[in-house]
């Protein structure tokens, strides 16, 4: 899952070495928080927050499998 995100947001910015994934495991969630470049944060959120909907929304499709829900946390 880390990887996932990884790899969409490598794509999506000019700076791919200042991406920085988190993982943080509770109960029966698991949050990723996704650090970016403060130039390239508009890219991974697109307009009216498209991009970082479609990110969320395969990340809930790639934990679906395990029966836990996944967050995607995008920090400025």
């Amino acid at each position: 899952m880390k990887d996932l995100i990884e790899f969409i947001a490598g794509r999506l910015v000019e700076h791919p070495d200042r991406i920085e994934v988190n993982l943080l495991a509770e109960e029966d969630n698991v949050t990723v928080e996704l650090r970016v470049a403060q130039e390239d944060l508009g890219k991974v959120i697109g307009k009216q927050g498209r991009t970082a909907r479609a990110m969320r929304t395969v990340l809930a499709a790639a934990r679906a499998s395990d029966g836990k829900r996944a967050r995607l946390e995008i920090i400025e």
